[in-house]
């Protein structure tokens, strides 16, 4: 299993991937192909992609005025608790229904779409019931992966709301709260980072690993931490090379973006039709790491068994 680290490159499986994309998106064009590979896409990155954004103006920042705005609001819910509470309660539980369920559709998904990208196929059905126990196996591992990091962050988070909370009541900030805010925040990011890299493994490989072998999604990761642990620099440079990859595509389509106006834009934020038109971006990211793992020997090469498609 353990190969020389410098005959893994990660320049190389660009161009494979980029040939991927042609074969399986325009070698011939098939619009009907576009929307079944779509919407197999679609289902993978629920809840995962979107556009988006938040804007807002401040007001008097005064004293005075932020004091009185938070005595009206503890007032205004010290007598809405009646209603406020069981309200609150019954959009958590709903948002928390609605989540999980896009989690298990997007588990069986990533193997629906990862299948039309190996295989060349355009099918839909057939991927959805052949690879339902490896969708059930991810999407426990992700689930519980989720409340880990609930766990982890939840705490960080609540700290934090502390600190800002009894500064506001303070009127001002403290060297105490402003530090600890700043190591609550370096603590925070550094969960999210351990968390990310552990869910795009997961993603990459993972899924790979249990495609191709019908394994378990711990088989899979068993099976991964010993690749990772021989080829530890080749995968930090992997990931490094993916976010180049990700400022380029980002620039891209920002790019196009501002040339149509922002056309593209919002076409790219209706659900279905954006992922249909982002296709062949997600078909090369998905193939990236599909060359890329099948560097590391046959074992882990998912297209052996489909390069006839």
């Amino acid at each position: 299993m353990t190969l020389p680290t410098q005959h893994i490159s990660v320049t190389l499986p660009v161009n494979e991937a980029i040939e991927r994309v042609k074969r399986v998106l325009f070698n011939p064009f098939d619009l009907q192909k576009w929307f079944a590979i779509g919407f197999c896409a679609w289902l993978a990155h629920l809840g995962q992609r979107g556009f988006g954004g938040s804007f807002g103006s401040r007001g008097n920042p005064g004293n005075l005025n932020v004091q009185e705005s938070i005595q009206r609001a503890r007032d205004y819910l010290t007598s809405n608790l009646y209603w406020i509470v069981p309200v609150a309660i019954g959009v958590a539980l709903a948002g928390l229904v609605l989540w999980v369920l896009l989690v298990w559709l997007s588990s069986r998904g990533k193997f629906m779409f990862l299948d039309c990208v190996a295989a060349n196929k355009s099918e839909v059905l057939a991927p959805w019931h052949k690879f339902a126990s490896q969708g059930a196996s991810l999407f426990w591992f992700r689930l519980v992966l989720w409340l880990i990091q609930m766990i982890v962050m939840l705490p960080l988070i609540v700290f934090a709301v502390v600190l800002v909370w009894r500064m506001i009541q303070q009127g001002k900030p403290d060297v105490g709260g402003v530090l600890g805010l700043v190591g609550l925040g370096l603590a925070l990011l550094l969960a999210c980072l351990v968390f990310w890299i552990i869910a795009r493994l997961t993603t990459d490989f993972v899924v790979v690993i249990m495609f191709s072998r019908g394994a378990t999604c711990l088989q899979a990761w068993s099976i991964l931490r010993a690749l990772l642990a021989a080829n530890t620099g080749a995968f930090v440079l992997y990931f490094l090379f993916q976010i180049l990859l990700s400022m380029v595509i980002g620039a891209c389509v920002l790019a196009l973006i501002l040339v149509t106006c922002c056309i593209a834009g919002c076409l790219l934020a209706i659900p279905y039709l954006g992922t249909v038109l982002f296709l062949p971006v997600l078909v090369f990211q998905r193939a990236y790491s599909l060359f890329y793992l099948r560097q590391y020997g046959p074992e882990f090469d998912a297209l052996a068994s489909t390069e006839h498609g």
